[in-house]
């Protein structure tokens, strides 16, 4: 399984893709989609947008793993992360891939061990999971554990036994 995993933000959007063959999760690719302050929110959309797409069309993953819409005070705040957490899903359902949403803490619980770990905690537990030879940037780590996280929930054998959830 092939998955493309998003921590998005506008001025600084992760992403990563990541590779399952048997038990093994090797790191195709991550990055930042970095927006300039000066840009429009417009702008910093568009650039989201055509990232994400690029790298579906690079390496053709089957579904994306997202970070979950989180509790912010401000509404603001709010309007601006949903829509590049909008753009990202936009980029995956043009393509047909399947759409996961995975809270923050359940991410954190997943990667660290527990939900109120530290952005740099995350990040170093990522490069030992993943073997790679350095830290990833902050929203880069964000991405990668929301996709081994991802991979880790629709391999388990416990996932089997699990109801599922009226829409």
């Amino acid at each position: 399984m092939r998955i493309l995993s998003v921590d998005p933000s506008l001025r600084g959007t992760g992403f990563a893709i990541l590779e399952e063959v048997g038990a093994k999760v090797r790191c195709l690719e991550y990055s930042v989609v970095k927006n300039h302050q000066k840009i429009s929110q417009e702008g910093c959309l568009i650039a989201i947008h055509e990232a994400l797409a690029a790298a579906i069309d690079r390496h053709q993953p089957q579904a994306l793993a997202i970070e979950k819409v989180i509790y912010v005070q401000s509404f603001a705040t709010a309007i601006i992360l949903g829509s590049a957490r909008g753009v990202a899903v936009l980029a995956a359902a043009q393509k047909g891939l399947s759409i996961h949403e995975y809270p923050p803490k359940r991410v954190k619980q997943a990667i660290v061990g527990k939900g109120a770990a530290s952005k740099d905690q995350v990040a170093f537990m990522i490069r030992a999971l993943l073997g790679l030879t350095e830290t990833p940037p902050n929203d880069a780590a964000d991405a990668l554990a929301i996709g081994l996280t991802h991979l880790r929930t629709v391999s388990s054998p416990l996932r089997a036994t699990q109801v599922p959830r009226k829409q």
